[in-house]
């Protein structure tokens, strides 16, 4: 069955694309809160633009992600070696599979921030918690379900894995191939996360990455 496409505008991305399962998890009740959680917490106190919200992140991280997903699975980036290291990339199922992972764990990898993002965060949950956790849960206990019914079924356990990386999912093992695509989600020097959030920020904030450069002397 083909499913059906669809874009939502964006002023960072132009367009975001999604099909049809997709926007059923975007239609979710935890996906959907994310339109209530500021971006940057109270920034916009101080920057009056800065009012966007953890739901347009998530979509233009899920764009990234399935971008830079279609770069590096693609036949001339695989070299033998990481062939042999990465069987599941071998298989063109399995990649169009964790295609559809990748995508959905970037949409969903923000799904436990609470009001105020980052700035209250240790006062809001419970000792032991951050938001990683919390999207784990969210996505194993809320998402299970709608996840399960696509076609092919996708296991909420892989989304939640690389939604939030092997540094936060405690105890949990990471195959190389799973490691590398969270990596694209949420990587120090490589993430779709940091990627997005940077162009996003600095748009609403009115302090264009390009601005902090010295501008010539007319």
């Amino acid at each position: 069955m083909v499913k059906q496409q669809h874009e939502f505008c964006d002023p960072v991305h132009a367009f975001v694309r999604a099909d049809s399962d997709e926007r059923t998890v975007i239609d979710s009740v935890p996906v959907q809160r994310l339109r209530h959680i500021h971006q940057l917490a109270t920034a916009y106190l101080v920057y009056p633009g800065a009012t966007h919200r953890r739901f347009e992140h998530s979509l233009g991280t899920m764009e990234l992600a399935g971008r830079v997903y279609d770069v590096v699975t693609s036949p001339s980036a695989m070299t033998g070696e990481v062939r042999e290291l990465c069987p599941e990339a071998n298989d063109e199922q399995q990649r169009l599979y964790w295609r559809r992972v990748i995508r959905l764990a970037a949409l969903c990898h923000d799904i436990g921030h609470l009001p105020f993002s980052h700035a209250a965060e240790k006062d809001l949950l419970p000792d032991g918690w951050d938001h990683e956790r919390f999207s784990q849960e969210l996505i194993l206990k809320r998402l299970d379900g709608q996840l399960g019914r696509m076609r092919p079924p996708v296991i909420a356990e892989d989304v939640a894995k690389i939604a939030v990386g092997p540094k936060k999912a405690k105890n949990v093992p990471y195959s190389p191939w799973e490691r590398i695509l969270s990596e694209i989600i949420v990587g120090d020097a490589f993430g779709v996360d940091r990627m997005d959030y940077l162009l996003r920020d600095s748009l609403h904030a009115g302090v264009a990455l390009w601005r902090l450069r010295p501008s010539p002397v007319d």
